[in-house]
């Protein structure tokens, strides 16, 4: 009988404080799985100690989370894959419960949401703390949602999520990444709420608070445009709209009062805004309907990779 194929995905960059704790923790808790550790240039031989730890070690050369992960979800064929990090700071005891949501079909991705546990408590790094909470409230506001955990290193997925999944950003913005393309893909996540522990003594977070802040802004920002190209051009549209009439009022009431054109350079930028403005809107229409052809070709070929999927592993049995 075919059992089912459980991945368990460790990204590493300079881990071995902490390494061989996670591949212990978690081989005790899902012994059936394989776990994986991805070693991202370490320097501190994490390789070598997941390696004798019990892990499979592969390395990646280009620096960055997302670059990790991109050849992770590559690389390894399985039912369920459950991503971890390091460091340590995610307990093992959740993984049954959020590998089950994958294997029972009840959804596509399961968050690990530490922002309702004890995050804010043991997170001793403020700008942080913030930063969570801002990119959650931009993610629920821009996507209509109410994802609680938007950046968690801790999440499940489906075969059908990580074949389909396009990973595009090279760093620690991967994880925004994941839910918005679930959410604009409507693919079913699940909320678990997991205990979180800062690092332990010795361990460095990688994670810079300011310049992988900002990244993670701008993806948002950049994925906003591809997902939601009419609502991002019409708010463009709406801002040189407004320019336009105001630059156009004063000129209208010239007119009014005296008949003239006093301010022809004026009404002249009035109506290069005013034709920027529409330009903006149509190409938002323009988009939007081509968005809405991905989203046709994306159910396509979900189907077709989840079938493909089930044929083999009938032929598997």
């Amino acid at each position: 009988m075919n059992t089912k194929e459980i991945a368990i995905l460790i990204p590493c960059y300079n881990e071995s404080k902490t390494i061989a704790k996670v591949i212990a923790d978690f081989k005790e808790v899902l012994p059936q799985a394989t776990i994986y550790v991805y070693d991202n240039n370490s320097t501190d031989g994490t390789d070598e100690i997941a390696r004798k730890a019990g892990a499979t070690v592969k390395h990646v050369y280009q620096q960055g989370k997302g670059n990790v992960i991109r050849a992770m979800f590559r690389d390894i064929t399985a039912d369920c894959y459950l991503m971890i990090d390091g460091d340590d700071t995610y307990p093992a005891e959740y993984a049954p419960e959020m590998v089950e949501s994958i294997l029972e079909g009840r959804s596509e991705m399961v968050i690990g949401d530490r922002l309702s546990s004890t995050y804010f408590e043991e997170n001793k790094r403020p700008f942080h703390n913030v930063g969570n909470k801002v990119v959650r409230g931009l993610i629920n506001l821009l996507f209509k949602n109410n994802v609680r955990d938007i950046m968690t290193g801790y999440r499940a997925f489906s075969f059908g999520f990580v074949k389909t999944f396009p990973v595009l950003s090279k760093g620690f913005e991967i994880e925004t990444e994941m839910t918005i393309h679930a959410l604009d893909k409507k693919l079913a996540m699940e909320n678990v709420v997991v205990g979180y522990r800062d690092r332990p003594e010795g361990s460095v977070s990688k994670l810079n608070t300011y310049s992988d802040g900002f990244k993670v802004i701008k993806t948002i920002g950049r994925l906003f445009k591809n997902y939601k190209p009419f609502v991002f051009l019409s708010i463009i549209a709406a801002i040189l709209a407004l320019i336009s009439i105001a630059l156009f009022v004063p000129v209208w009431l010239d007119f009014q009062q005296t008949g003239l054109v006093l301010r022809f350079p004026t009404l002249i930028v009035s109506g290069f805004f005013m034709i920027a403005a529409l330009q903006s809107f149509i190409s938002g229409i323009i988009l939007d309907v081509l968005i809405q052809s991905s989203k046709q070709s994306f159910e396509l070929d979900f189907n077709k990779i989840m079938e493909l999927r089930y044929l083999s592993t009938r032929k598997g049995k």
